[in-house]
């Protein structure tokens, strides 16, 4: 199967088979980031025959469109459902792409938080928030067998850009969810350093990046089915991700979030890979 016909800007460059379908990685020119970025793509084998509906999955701080394709068997569940994955790279790249002065691993590179930076040197590349809500699937949907049907889903930092885009933009995506997301950065040390340096010191620019807050808005509105998983022994819980923030939203708004405490499981790519076949059904069921 030829893919991106139409884009000589895009290239494939690793292709492999799985479970009968094609996990593919592209790069491409952003003109969102003004750099070039990397994806990848599991295509199920239903998608040689039509085209397929996807879930696009947001990672966490540190990590890149691989970390989640080669560790979470999500493809299993993937080529069974019919489901293609969009798997994002975390933040922008390449020389003369801005990263934290002191290279730590919670903000810069591998760290772009899913926003739209107003600060320089910031503002140049780390349009997130743009790239993955429009430029992404602009992309894929015209040179993959892949529908404008979306559901978004993700991890910890990508938890929290999961929650924040579906919630924002609930006409576009079925459903959310998220697995040991930061539902509340405006009050935790991640969010703190992450909006100082790409929004500036206004909160008023934080709050539209808050899941809490947007559910706290939102959540007597129509939104999107959303399921979150937690679990108990992740030593992030209390100080970074405050996942009792949001069980109280939900509660006082009615929102209907299913969101679930697992009972022993840490902040790792093994609780992912345990729960992420219940995600992707939970998403396939809501798939238009």
């Amino acid at each position: 199967m030829e893919y991106f016909s139409k884009r000589a800007d895009v290239e494939l460059t690793d292709q492999k088979k799985v479970f009968g379908g094609q996990q593919l990685r592209f790069s491409h020119r952003s003109e969102t980031l003004n750099c070039s970025m990397e994806f990848s793509v599991f295509l199920p084998p239903q998608a040689a025959q039509q085209a397929v509906p996807a879930v696009y999955w947001l990672s966490g701080l540190t990590c890149t469109d691989e970390n989640f394709s080669s560790k979470s068997g999500a493809q299993r569940a993937a080529a069974e459902l019919g489901i293609a994955l969009i798997i994002p790279d975390t933040s922008p790249r390449g020389e003369g792409v801005a990263d934290d002065p002191d290279g730590a691993y919670d903000f810069g590179l591998g760290a772009g938080f899913y926003v739209n930076a107003t600060q320089e040197p910031f503002a140049q590349n780390y349009q997130m928030y743009d790239y993955i809500v429009y430029e992404l699937p602009t992309l894929v949907e015209a040179g993959l067998p892949i529908t404008a049907d979306r559901a978004i889903s993700g991890h910890s930092m990508g938890g929290h850009g999961a929650l924040v885009i579906g919630l924002r933009n609930s006409e576009r995506y079925s459903s959310i969810s998220a697995f040991a997301p930061i539902v509340n950065p405006m009050h935790c040390s991640w969010g703190k350093k992450a909006f100082n340096g790409y929004l500036g010191a206004d909160e008023q620019q934080w709050r539209t990046y808050d899941a809490s807050v947007l559910l706290a808005e939102r959540g007597q509105q129509k939104i999107p089915p959303i399921l979150i998983d937690q679990g108990d022994a992740d030593n992030f819980l209390a100080e970074q991700l405050r996942t009792d923030t949001i069980i109280k939203i939900n509660a006082e708004t009615g929102a209907g979030a299913n969101i679930r405490y697992q009972p022993g499981y840490d902040h790792s790519y093994y609780f992912i890979a345990t729960f992420i076949d219940e995600h992707l059904r939970f998403h396939a069921s809501n798939l238009r």
